[in-house]
């Protein structure tokens, strides 16, 4: 049993914590001892069992050994965004000059920044994951400036959202940093998304039992540690009987034993009941109220800020002089109710104040009458304002302010969710937005407020802002460009929602009321975006018509126009016309061969679709230069801009299919499993979880690690259904390859059939993008000779429609891989022909593989060998290699 020294009340949470005082050793060793290696510990437990007691043996082991940053959550500031994480890195950001954080920062400054306070925000909405992304990357730069370093944060239950999701992916990130992360928190407190993020941190941890009361032994060895030995048994057990071993209450119930001088002994039990009743709740609140009315009015305002607690803002918020606050901040200190870092019994301290325990907060803020606390909230927010400390700060305390018609109040929350958009918390946005609603706006700016509600919540809940944009477009006050604004953004967010039907509604009864003009064009044009994503559209042909005939006098004049045009060409090119005018069609949406201002990547205008599509056509009609410029372009805007969720997870899996493409095997492997990691963290079973499922899916074939393949199919369900939107290349031709590939013939020649079929409805289809034709001949070939020759004709025929030459070069092999003799050899020569112009060196090495062994020719595989392992073809290879050593072939 872990004991104290007579007398320290205070050390009592420490009674029975062997097991987590050994770890807390163990770990401040190693890190003191040089280990490169970073921890963390999780101390689980109900309030009062002594969470802040263990917390604080951790800086006193590691204060003079280690450099320690502590934090603390709280009850009333959850809503504040980066609260605690500001809180932890203070010391640090104070010691930085500008200039020494910028460089330290790095890249990262203008991104993580804004969060920690110490930048300005962008004019653009930062995104949640890349802020997240920038502060991980910010805090590791730290540590290894600081290191060792001993990172504490108390009260996680009661961290905002925003700190939890950076410590969680900090903490998966240990392995390579010297960092002690300890961690504080109660179970079961933290809900939704906070929730999620301490199940992580829980799962991250060394195992820990969860703390427990004390026992009625250690209650006993408390009680006499600090009245004296001479406390006899019975005292002692009643002691424990009235606390339940709860250690808080234990050492104010004896606190109150010394104040009162009561004997410990068992005549005196029986008022033990009284005085825990005097230490805690209603109790504490009239040993407040003794210490005076100002002491109460300045404890008041204390519990209304929270955390870290200034005695300036204090003072004014409790409406008494700084003179009179300080005394009353030192009554409170004597009291054991508030404490200032590194301070002096009965020197108050000119800094800021917290709290001795955040039950006595909870008890102190709960105490102030209803009305009056909702009035303090109201005052608080002018005095956080009149201090300079901005919109944002202010609204935690306007939220808790009751509706009462005020207009001024709906702007301070509008401008509080530009600043919490503008370092990356939608969530705190959405909080001002919906309270702004609440209040009500005037009628001219309702409809705003509902607009900037959807669009505050589009990157986190698409759902929710499907609600918000379409009362925006029922209430009067938009005008038109941002009504039309509203639209495109709804559709978006229905698309995002799997109701893509909808969202081609919803574009097409705007586009109907408005005249001619860019607004209707840019209708127009979306409403052909989400049409051509769309993989079950009922007239495929129609619809192609109606697109070339509204683009056939477009010159690409303005953006509208530019867009229309590369949705003609990514029509085209999944259609299979011509590849030249697929090019021809994207070439003119450029300007001066960039892409247009307003058409970036991060312009919000238009949806980073459409440039996934323009990037697309040129990646299948064989312009792979132009692809990898485009996708990389896209991989450094969202970079540059600390976007990296969704749109980054594509960019990646767009440019790492430019590279399977081009024969570039392994680091196409490599970009696609990135693409899938970092849509993970976004979310599960999303639309990009299917194109970079799929893409990797094809690359592992393509490499011949079939049982790899077969293993991310698992993972992320690559099976029936399929999602609604096209999903780059054909799900169901991949799909097909991979059950063929895996011996299930039957079943993979289903599915190669379901992408014939989807293939006709269209009128047309690309035979590289949709590449079932192949796979389907071959696996007709023993079976149904006559289909399979068929199949591989008309596969021909498209390919020459197409008109690249690794569409002819692959339509070819098909038909060669069909024939026998002096034909078959011909037909594979000429596949080498197309397949040796054109920039995709893995089906040139495979077909110089199959070229060789039809001609019997050692001199083709080993050039279809070489090829083949440049291209890191692992399949290929095996298969080239056993052909040269089946001895058939002359040397």
């Amino acid at each position: 049993m872990t004991e104290v020294r007579p007398g320290t009340a205070a050390s009592a949470p420490l009674w029975e914590r062997d097991t987590e005082l050994a770890a807390v050793a163990e770990a401040v060793d190693a890190l003191s001892a040089g280990s490169a290696a970073g921890s963390l510990l999780v101390f689980t437990g109900e309030a009062g069992l002594g969470k802040t007691a263990l917390l604080a043996r951790v800086r006193a082991v590691a204060e003079g050994r280690c450099t320690v940053w502590s934090a603390r959550g709280g009850e009333t500031i959850t809503s504040v965004p980066f609260n605690v994480v500001r809180q932890l890195l203070q010391p640090a950001l104070v010691a930085l000059m500008p200039d020494e954080a910028r460089e330290y920062f790095g890249d990262w400054y203008d991104i993580a920044g804004p969060a920690l306070g110490i930048a300005e925000p962008g004019a653009r909405q930062a995104d949640p994951q890349g802020v997240c992304d920038g502060l991980v990357a910010a805090v590791r730069r730290l540590a290894r400036r600081e290191w060792p370093l001993v990172l504490i944060i108390d009260d996680a239950h009661w961290a905002d959202q925003e700190t939890l999701h950076w410590l969680a992916a900090f903490a998966e990130r240990l392995d390579d940093l010297p960092v002690l992360v300890v961690v504080a928190r109660r179970p079961g407190d933290a809900t939704g998304e906070s929730a999620r993020h301490l199940d992580t941190l829980d799962a991250l941890a060394r195992p820990m039992p969860g703390l427990r009361a004390l026992s009625p032994d250690a209650t006993a060895g408390l009680t006499r540690a600090t009245l004296g030995e001479h406390a006899d048994a019975p005292f002692c057990r009643e002691v424990w009987a009235v606390t339940g071993g709860n250690p808080y209450d234990s050492v104010e119930l004896l606190a109150k034993v010394q104040d009162s001088a009561l004997e410990p002994v068992e005549s005196s039990a029986g008022e033990l009941r009284a005085l825990n009743r005097a230490a805690r709740g209603r109790g504490l609140v009239d040993r407040l109220e003794g210490l005076g009315v100002d002491a109460t009015k300045f404890a008041w305002a204390a519990a209304i800020l929270g955390t870290q607690i200034s005695v300036r803002l204090a003072a004014e918020l409790a409406g008494i002089q700084r003179d009179e606050a300080e005394r009353c901040a030192a009554r409170l200190s004597a009291a054991r109710i508030l404490t200032g870092t590194d301070r002096t019994p009965g020197q108050p301290d000119d800094g800021e104040l917290e709290f001795v325990h955040p039950l006595i907060a909870t008890a102190v803020y709960r105490s102030i009458p209803d009305a009056l606390r909702t009035a303090m909230h109201g005052v608080a927010a002018s005095v956080v304002t009149a201090s300079g400390l901005g919109a944002a700060a202010a609204s935690r305390h306007l939220l808790e302010v009751h509706p009462d018609d005020d207009p001024e109040l709906v702007e301070q929350m509008r401008e509080a969710a530009r600043e919490h958009l503008a370092v990356g918390a939608p969530d705190a946005a959405r909080r001002c937005l919906e309270r702004a609603l609440l209040e009500p706006p005037l009628p001219e700016v309702h409809a705003r407020v509902l607009y900037e509600l959807g669009c505050a919540t589009l990157l986190t809940s698409p759902a929710t802002t499907i609600g918000y944009l379409r009362q925006a477009l029922t209430v009067h006050g938009l005008e038109e460009e941002l009504r039309v604004d509203a639209v495109c953004r709804l559709s978006s967010a229905l698309v995002h929602n799997d109701q893509l039907e909808a969202a081609v509604a919803t574009v097409d009864a705007e586009a109907d009321r408005l005249d001619a003009g860019p607004e209707r064009m840019r209708l127009q044009a979306v409403h052909y975006m989400w049409e051509g994503i769309h993989a079950g559209e009922e007239d495929a042909p129609g619809r192609s018509r109606r697109l070339a005939r509204l683009v056939q006098p477009l010159t690409g004049r303005d953006n509208s126009e530019r867009a229309l045009l590369i949705l003609r060409a990514f029509d085209a090119m999944t259609r299979g016309e011509n590849a030249e005018e697929v090019v021809e069609l994207c070439d003119r949406a450029l300007v001066n061969g960039r892409l247009a201002p307003g058409l970036g990547w991060t312009d919000t205008e238009w949806s980073f679709e459409l440039l996934m599509m323009l990037g697309i056509s040129y990646t299948y009609a064989d312009c792979l230069d132009r692809a990898e410029s485009l996708f990389a372009e896209a991989r450094s805007s969202y970079e540059s801009a600390g976007w990296s969720g969704g749109h980054l997870a594509l960019a990646h899996a767009f440019g790492g299919y430019v590279l399977r493409r081009r024969g570039r095997l392994r680091e196409a492997e490599a970009a696609l499993r990135e693409a899938l990691r970092l849509a993970d963290r976004v979310g599960h079973g999303l639309p990009m979880h299917w194109s970079a499922a799929c893409m990797l899916i094809d690359t592992l074939l393509a490499r011949g690690h079939v049982g790899e393949a077969e293993e991310i199919a698992e993972r992320y369900a690559f099976e029936p259904p399929h999602p609604s939107t096209i999903v780059l290349p054909d799900t169901h031709s991949i799909r097909g390859r991979l059950l063929i590939a895996t011996g299930r013939v039957e079943d993979g020649v289903n599915e190669l059939e379901s992408a014939e079929k989807m293939s006709e409805s269209r009128g047309g289809h690309n035979t590289v993008m949709a590449p079932w034709a192949g796979d389907l001949a071959r696996a007709l070939a023993a079976t149904d000779p006559r289909r399979a020759m068929e199949v591989a004709a008309d596969a021909r025929i498209q390919a020459e429609r197409f008109g690249t030459d690794t569409a002819i070069g692959e339509a070819l092999r098909c038909a060669a891989a069909l024939e026998t003799g002096r034909r078959s050899v011909a037909l594979h020569a000429q596949a080498v022909t197309y397949l040796e112009a054109s920039p995709c060196a893995y089906e040139h090495a495979a077909a110089r593989v199959d070229y060789g062994i039809a001609s019997r020719s050692t001199t083709e595989i080993n050039r279809g060998l070489t090829l083949a392992s440049s291209c890191g073809a692992d399949g290929l290879v095996a298969r080239a290699r056993k052909a040269l050593a089946s001895g058939v072939f002359p040397h």
